[in-house]
């Protein structure tokens, strides 16, 4: 178990990361835990469901997410041929 405040997890996102592999990471606001950062392993075991990719960009606050995908190079599609 790991404790971060929050401008601790802001600063050193990566090291919340590999300490969430451990186990879960809880955040602090103002010295009160607000948040627990999981591996997507351990959110699996304790929820005991997969979860699909559906579900996953159904989630509140997906819509906030910047993502441009990249164009489909001639070369990816010249191997469909």
């Amino acid at each position: 178990m790991s404790t971060l405040s929050s401008r601790e997890f802001n600063q050193d996102t990566g090291r919340a990361k590999k300490e969430a592999l451990d186990g879960p990471v809880y955040i602090t606001d103002r010295g009160r835990p607000a948040f627990v950062l999981l591996s997507y392993e351990k959110y699996k075991k304790i929820t005991g469901k997969n979860v699909s990719m559906g579900e996953l960009l159904s989630m509140k606050g997906v819509g906030d997410v910047d993502f441009t995908p990249g164009k489909i190079s001639d070369s990816a599609t010249a191997a469909n041929f």
